[in-house]
């Protein structure tokens, strides 16, 4: 599969009067043509920034993608592009899926105008081809009696059926990739799971790419191919979700795996989660940002920090110990 999406040394800071938080410092990371990436991570550790930097939707001020970052998408760099050019590709070719719809949807607007507004924008559609549209986007959602839900508005709806408004919104304009922001959140666990089931089947049918970006390693555990981990703004380890699942090789993604529960659990055994807070992104220091939460910390942890390297088939890690993490029977998660 050819490239689609390739984010390049990608630094986005925000100047506070506290500081400066490198929010996101220096990640890099491609997406294929169709394929399905999930970036995860606790709140605060730069994913959602990263996904908004793609977009230049970083308010400035305070905000700023640092000179140097490139990302590219379908061989164009999006932070080179003028307005007019950036406005084209958003919502027509790159499309976002935000964690709140309520907050997404406008709710004084009809959903059909929602939604026909932004195909008779980006694709040309007369009114009555958009209309003939959005009525077929909400059946392939599975919404029921489409027509008549044109005429609806946001609080209409429930918050499964809201979401489901939201992606036939970011599958209006036959976009070439998705990106989905904490997609399913504000969700009990059965309506997640059938949100995630129909983003991947939609997705697939359509031949369209999918960054699904959260904090819950279970959530994307059957619906990713590949996994990137983030933390303190930068990445600590990638792989495919066999790899991530089966052997991790960075003590975070551990962490994350042991506090998700499992149905293999035994009875009664308790969660194991991660000790301690994030770091201060306006005052990180030398040496690995996860050291005061690592159980496997060394001397040199912090000392330095640990460059992302090769520790097996396509799948990297950014620790000094990630040798002896896989030889630590113990660690099976």
């Amino acid at each position: 599969m050819s490239k689609l999406l390739e984010v390049q040394d990608l630094h986005t800071r925000f100047h506070t009067t506290e500081g400066v938080v490198r929010a996101v410092d220096g990640i890099s990371y491609d997406v294929s043509e169709g394929e399905t990436v999930a970036i995860v991570g606790e709140s605060g550790c730069g994913k959602s920034v990263g996904a908004m930097s793609i977009l230049r939707l970083i308010p400035k001020p305070p905000g700023e993608i640092v000179e140097g970052s490139r990302i590219l998408f379908a061989g164009e760099d999006l932070l080179s592009m003028d307005d007019d050019r950036i406005r084209h590709i958003r919502g027509g070719q790159i499309s976002m899926v935000f964690q709140e719809p309520m907050t997404s949807l406008n709710p004084v607007l009809t959903i059909g105008l929602q939604l026909t507004e932004t195909m008779m924008l980006h694709l040309g559609l007369d009114q009555a081809a958009a209309d003939r549209r959005a009525i077929e986007l909400l059946e392939m959602v599975g919404i029921g009696e489409a027509e008549r839900r044109l005429r609806q508005y946001p609080h209409h709806f429930s918050g499964g059926m809201r979401q489901r408004v939201m992606i036939a919104l970011a599958l209006s304009c036959r976009p070439r990739l998705i990106i989905a922001d904490e997609p399913t959140t504000a969700l009990d666990v059965t309506i997640q799971a059938q949100i995630l089931e129909l983003m991947r089947t939609l997705t697939h049918q359509m031949g369209v790419a999918l960054i699904i970006i959260t904090h819950n390693l279970g959530v994307v555990a059957r619906y990713a191919e590949r996994v990137i981990v983030m933390y303190a703004g930068k990445i600590v380890e990638t792989g495919t979700a066999e790899q991530i699942y089966h052997r991790p090789r960075h003590p975070y993604t551990i962490g994350l795996l042991k506090s998700v529960p499992r149905m293999d659990m035994a009875r009664g055994k308790r969660l194991q989660p991660i000790e301690g807070q994030p770091p201060d992104l306006t005052r990180l220091g030398e040496g690995c940002p996860y050291r005061p939460r690592c159980a496997w910390a060394e001397d040199r942890c912090e000392r330095s920090t640990p460059a992302l390297e090769n520790v097996g088939e396509g799948q990297i890690a950014a620790c000094f110990n990630h040798r002896a993490l896989a030889d630590k029977e113990s660690l099976a998660v």
